[in-house]
């Protein structure tokens, strides 16, 4: 029989993952394709309201959450936890920290040229034409490894 705190170290691994995958599916299904369909003005605007307020507090502990829980669940020993849980629980958090350094590497730094092209003067069409694109593509890839990574921890607490 696995441990509790392994039971309830994974439950929160799940919901963690769960809700991350979550809000960058919504972002992607949802949101890009509502403000894809505004002036250059009003997107340019609007990301980089979104790009000053999505990091904060709530997502960034959920995007923490999502892999600090699967690393706890991995840390701490359980009874009987076998070897496909062990190899889908990490394999899912191989995955996140994926997503993540797609994030830091790719999303993060077009966030950052977006607002710095307001000091520059760069016209909202330029800036636009620098940033969708390109933010879309990563998006698109990031939202797909971190919800195959949600699906292997879930798998991870059905093993």
């Amino acid at each position: 029989m696995m441990c509790p705190m392994a039971t309830f170290l994974i439950a929160l691994a799940v919901v963690a993952t769960g809700l991350y995958a979550g809000f960058m599916l919504i972002f992607l299904t949802g949101i890009m394709p509502a403000l894809g369909r505004l002036t250059d003005e009003q997107f340019v605007a609007a990301m980089r309201r979104i790009n000053e307020d999505v990091p904060r507090g709530v997502f960034v502990s959920v995007m923490l959450a999502s892999v600090a829980f699967p690393v706890a669940a991995l840390a701490v020993p359980g009874d009987d936890r076998s070897a496909a849980e062990w190899g889908l629980l990490g394999a899912g958090l191989g995955l996140v920290v994926l997503n993540h350094l797609i994030t830091i590497a790719g999303n993060i730094p077009l966030n950052n040229a977006l607002a710095a092209s307001e000091q520059t003067g760069t016209t909202d069409r330029d800036a636009r034409a620098a940033f969708e694109t390109r933010w879309n593509r990563l998006h698109l890839v990031r939202t797909l490894v971190v919800t195959a990574g949600f699906a292997l921890v879930v798998s991870a607490s059905l093993a």
